[in-house]
């Protein structure tokens, strides 16, 4: 399996993330395990969360994925053969959010603690705190970075300008700089990271790990109507996709899953995987069967015929 770089942190990943915002939502208990096992069997090695996942289902706090991907590091002893990412700044309540140093130093123990590791690899700002200072920020992580607490930083939903910033201000300083973000990116939603942020990643040598890489699960092909989407935990998400660009973008996917013999969602992520910029794009399953099918796009060498196929159907 291929490994590529988080940025220049040394650390490197195949070219899947498994996305845990699953994990105590729409999974849980022994089918964490069995999905994870399948995840690290089929050669891939990195899993992305954070700890207000899964807040959003009643009855839920967050930490919930956190937690149960905790128990499988335990029961396992695969902690060695994984990458785990996770974020901090979203908001558990309302003392427990942003990206103060005191509560990132407070929020990683809660996190490993749930994780039931010693360390993160990747540890990610999962939103910008306008009301904090960003060399407040850098220095928590710098300072978790020395402690063995952290390997490495990244920034998610970080605009262009703050994350230039940021960068600007590890370098100044000699504090820990980012190391990749995480923005949306699919073939449906393009035009914002391939005309603002794709150029900036370039110069900078950062990583990109995407997310959305699916569009909530419309590339998969199984949402082409309003009807397909009632009874589905994502149809309020889906809907905006349901477009004249949407279908035709469905169909070439349709016509290019047909001449490699896989499914429209393979061949949606190979698509990401073979963009330069893009380290590896995260996506989520709920059982070993449809991780499988996801799996065949790290495997999968599209010809640039095709991927320009892909980038013309798919034109914003």
């Amino acid at each position: 399996m291929e490994q590529r770089e988080l940025g220049s942190s040394g650390i490197k990943t195949a070219p899947l993330v498994f996305g845990g915002n699953v994990f105590g939502w729409t999974v849980k208990g022994n089918d964490t395990a069995l999905l994870l096992d399948a995840f690290l069997d089929a050669g891939f090695n990195t899993v992305d969360t954070a700890d207000v996942y899964s807040k959003w289902v009643p009855g839920n706090q967050g930490g919930e994925s956190e937690t149960e991907i905790g128990k499988w590091l335990k029961q396992s002893g695969k902690r060695d053969k994984v990458i785990i990412a996770t974020k901090v700044g979203a908001e558990l309540a309302a003392d427990k959010k942003g990206l103060k140093k005191d509560y990132i130093i407070k929020a990683v123990e809660d996190s490993l603690k749930r994780l039931q590791t010693d360390y993160i690899d990747l540890y990610q700002s999962h939103f910008d705190d306008p009301q904090t200072p960003v060399e407040e920020t850098l220095q928590a992580f710098d300072q978790l970075i020395k402690d063995g607490k952290v390997r490495a930083i990244g920034a998610s939903n970080f605009s262009i300008e703050r994350l230039h910033e940021s960068l600007k201000v590890s370098r100044e300083k000699g504090l820990t700089s980012y190391q990749t973000l995480q923005p949306e990116y699919n073939l449906f939603d393009r035009e914002k990271y391939e005309t603002t942020i794709e150029p900036f990643i370039k110069e900078q040598k950062l990583g990109v790990i995407s997310y959305f890489s699916l569009a909530s699960g419309f590339l998969s092909g199984k949402y082409r109507s309003e009807a397909d989407l009632e009874g589905s935990n994502r149809g309020a998400m889906v809907k905006k996709y349901l477009t004249d660009r949407g279908m035709r973008i469905l169909q070439a996917l349709d016509e290019v899953a047909a001449q490699y013999n896989t499914k429209p969602a393979a061949v949606a992520l190979a698509w990401l995987i073979a963009r330069p910029t893009v380290t590896a794009p995260i996506v989520s399953a709920t059982s070993v069967s449809q991780l499988h099918e996801l799996a065949q796009a790290a495997s999968l060498q599209l010809s640039n015929e095709v991927i320009d196929k892909l980038t013309v159907a798919s034109a914003y």
